[in-house]
């Protein structure tokens, strides 16, 4: 009766913290009902991170992400795919709601 009271349950490919929805099955990202265009890496960026929200992830953790073991980059390009991904999903990228930084560590999602 619980299960039919609350609805049908929502597939486990998509999440959805405050205005944002991402599709892993359709590979679609929403804020707020508007339609983001993101690169595979920003996608990948922003699954791994809605994922376990208000985890801090080490730029590192998430280069692994991106790259996979095999992966040879440098940590800071990271920043530059959180720098891409804040100008399309903030409503303001220098005061990220979404995105947000912790000194030291990395970064995190909230919402």
């Amino acid at each position: 009766m619980l299960r039919r009271a609350r609805g049908p349950a929502e597939p486990a490919d998509v999440l959805r913290r405050g205005g944002v929805v991402l599709d892993r099955a359709r590979h679609r990202v929403e804020v707020d009902g508007r339609l983001l265009s993101l690169t595979p890496s920003e996608f990948t960026l922003l699954a791994a991170l809605m994922a376990a929200p208000g985890r801090a992830f080490s730029r590192g953790e998430l280069l692994d992400r991106l790259q996979g073991d095999d992966g040879e980059g440098a940590e800071r390009t990271v920043d530059v795919h959180v720098r891409n991904l804040r100008t399309k999903l903030e409503p303001d990228p220098a005061a990220p709601r979404y995105v947000q930084t912790v000194f030291g560590v990395g970064y995190r999602f909230a919402g």
